[in-house]
């Protein structure tokens, strides 16, 4: 089953400003005893969005105008910390598509591509001015076009890379490997068989 080949993403969005956040602010260790990650989505942030009452505390995430945005916009080194894959699972489950930082942690990256989830890199000004728009229009559509390497929104333009290999993944639709693997389940077959130390079992 080939994968979504995944050139643009478009959608509203958020920004969470911060530098170094990593994945245990993006979910807290004590909500991953899951076995599957389908309800992690309600944890992200919670420590930071939530009190130890339960009451709402000022977050982005928290804002109703924010709502449904599919953008998580932030600062330099995003994702880093443990190397726990529950972190762009969590961001994945609350509805986020893709991921604009200044540049972000190398294994929360890896997993993130693999969800088919973009995350791609501005710079700082370029962020600031994404989030100022944002600001000032939640309603604001953002698009993420990965063949052209830039992000849009009212009009304006960004930069914004990806690695040429994360790039051609998700382009190509190859952006999980283990589905990429199934896929080729009969050549892997085939390729078994006419191995001698397997014909020899």
């Amino acid at each position: 089953m080939a994968l979504e080949k995944i050139t643009q993403v478009t959608g509203r969005g958020v920004y969470v400003p911060g530098e170094d956040i990593d994945t245990d602010r993006i979910i807290p260790a004590r909500f991953m005893k899951c076995i599957t990650f389908d309800g992690l989505g309600e944890f992200a942030f919670y420590d930071e969005r939530k009190a130890a009452d339960g009451s709402l505390k000022p977050h982005p995430l928290n804002e109703e105008r924010y709502v449904g945005a599919k953008f998580l916009l932030s600062g330099s080194n995003f994702g880093c910390g443990s190397s726990r894959e529950h972190a762009p699972q969590a961001l994945y489950r609350y509805g986020f598509r893709a991921v604009i930082a200044e540049s972000f942690a190398e294994i929360f990256f890896g997993n993130s591509i693999t969800l088919g989830m973009p995350c791609a890199v501005m710079a700082h000004d370029d962020i600031q001015a994404l989030a100022g728009l944002i600001e000032s229009d939640p309603a604001i559509l953002i698009t993420l076009d990965l063949l052209e390497g830039k992000v849009t929104a009212a009009d304006m333009d960004f930069p914004a890379t990806l690695p040429p290999h994360a790039k051609e993944a998700l382009v190509q639709g190859k952006w999980d490997a283990i589905a990429d693997l199934l896929e080729s389940v009969d050549d892997i077959k085939n390729v078994a068989g006419n191995l001698a130390y397997f014909k020899a079992a």
